[in-house]
């Protein structure tokens, strides 16, 4: 058919602005990296995170661990109904060529993003208020060991680690009322430390849980001889100081593929809406019998 003098040389019927290779890319890095290698549909982890973040929250006593700063339980249930609404949002935006979920897939991305840059920005500039911070929850977990096994594990798991005893040091579980020092006490632990404090035997076959006896009644050098006398809060500022390449290939690792989610996204909402402005040119100029 002949075309209009004048008239701007027009796209066939069948092309395309959208790239198959940016879609299916977008698609395949949802499952990938918010799915995790190897494992199930992304949707499916994220609403089993949400259901054991919910049992957890409905059968644990919510005073036992008001101690840390953010409930495990509710942590699961948040990062699950975010895992899900990021997977959703993005798989079917990229398969769909949905502008309404790409855009929310960014900006949930973004969001992230610069939450946990302004978390490590101040993390940093303001770290004597967070170890202060760290500080307090150790101690609200001393007070509340014996509440939850949970919280138990943890701090024991804790201890054993860092090879530490308590916040500052190993009479801070003085704190605790079971291993209280003072004379009216009638617990069996009374001045004693958990078993995590103990220096480790080797070829013990047999764990002695009662290591720590009546350890905070003894002198630091003495003491030394049997538990961790220092606190964790020095070993974890000192672990973290020791691995700072670490955590930031960590926070890189993390902050890379959220920067190229948002890229991805970003890129294909701009050939969608190319590929809208094409089809609305070509619906306004099919009736033109000189187009």
């Amino acid at each position: 058919m002949a075309r209009r003098p004048g008239a701007p040389a027009g796209y066939g019927e069948e092309f395309t602005f959208v790239s198959p290779l940016v879609k299916y890319l977008l698609f395949f890095f949802n499952m990938l990296f918010w799915g995790l290698p190897h494992s199930l549909c992304p949707q499916v982890i994220s609403m089993v995170m949400v259901g054991v973040g919910v049992y957890a929250r409905l059968m644990k006593h919510a005073a036992a661990l008001a101690c840390l700063a953010v409930d495990p339980a509710i942590l699961l249930i948040v990062v699950g109904v975010l895992m899900f609404l990021l997977t959703f949002c993005g798989c079917i935006g990229s398969l769909r060529e949905n502008i309404c979920l790409l855009q929310t897939f960014s900006l949930c991305l973004t969001i992230v993003f610069l939450l946990q840059l302004a978390a490590g920005v101040l993390g940093f500039v303001f770290s004597d208020k967070a170890r202060g911070k760290v500080s307090e929850i150790i101690n609200n977990a001393i007070v509340h060991y014996r509440d939850d096994l949970d919280l138990q594990n943890l701090i024991d798991f804790g201890q054993k680690k860092f090879s530490c005893c308590g916040g500052i040091s190993y009479r801070d579980w003085s704190q605790n009322m079971y291993f209280n020092c003072s004379e009216d006490n009638p617990s069996r632990e009374r001045c004693s430390v958990p078993y995590s404090c103990c220096l480790p035997t080797p070829n013990q076959a047999v764990i002695n849980t009662m290591c720590g006896q009546g350890m905070q009644a003894l002198e630091y050098l003495e003491a030394s001889k049997v538990i961790y006398t220092n606190g964790c809060i020095d070993k974890l500022v000192n672990w973290i100081h020791s691995n700072l390449f670490l955590l930031g290939g960590v926070a890189l690792g993390l902050a890379i593929p959220q920067l190229v989610g948002i890229l991805l996204s970003q890129i294909l909402v701009n050939q969608i809406k190319d590929q809208i402005k094409l089809q609305f040119y070509n619906q306004q100029h099919r009736a033109d019998p000189w187009y």
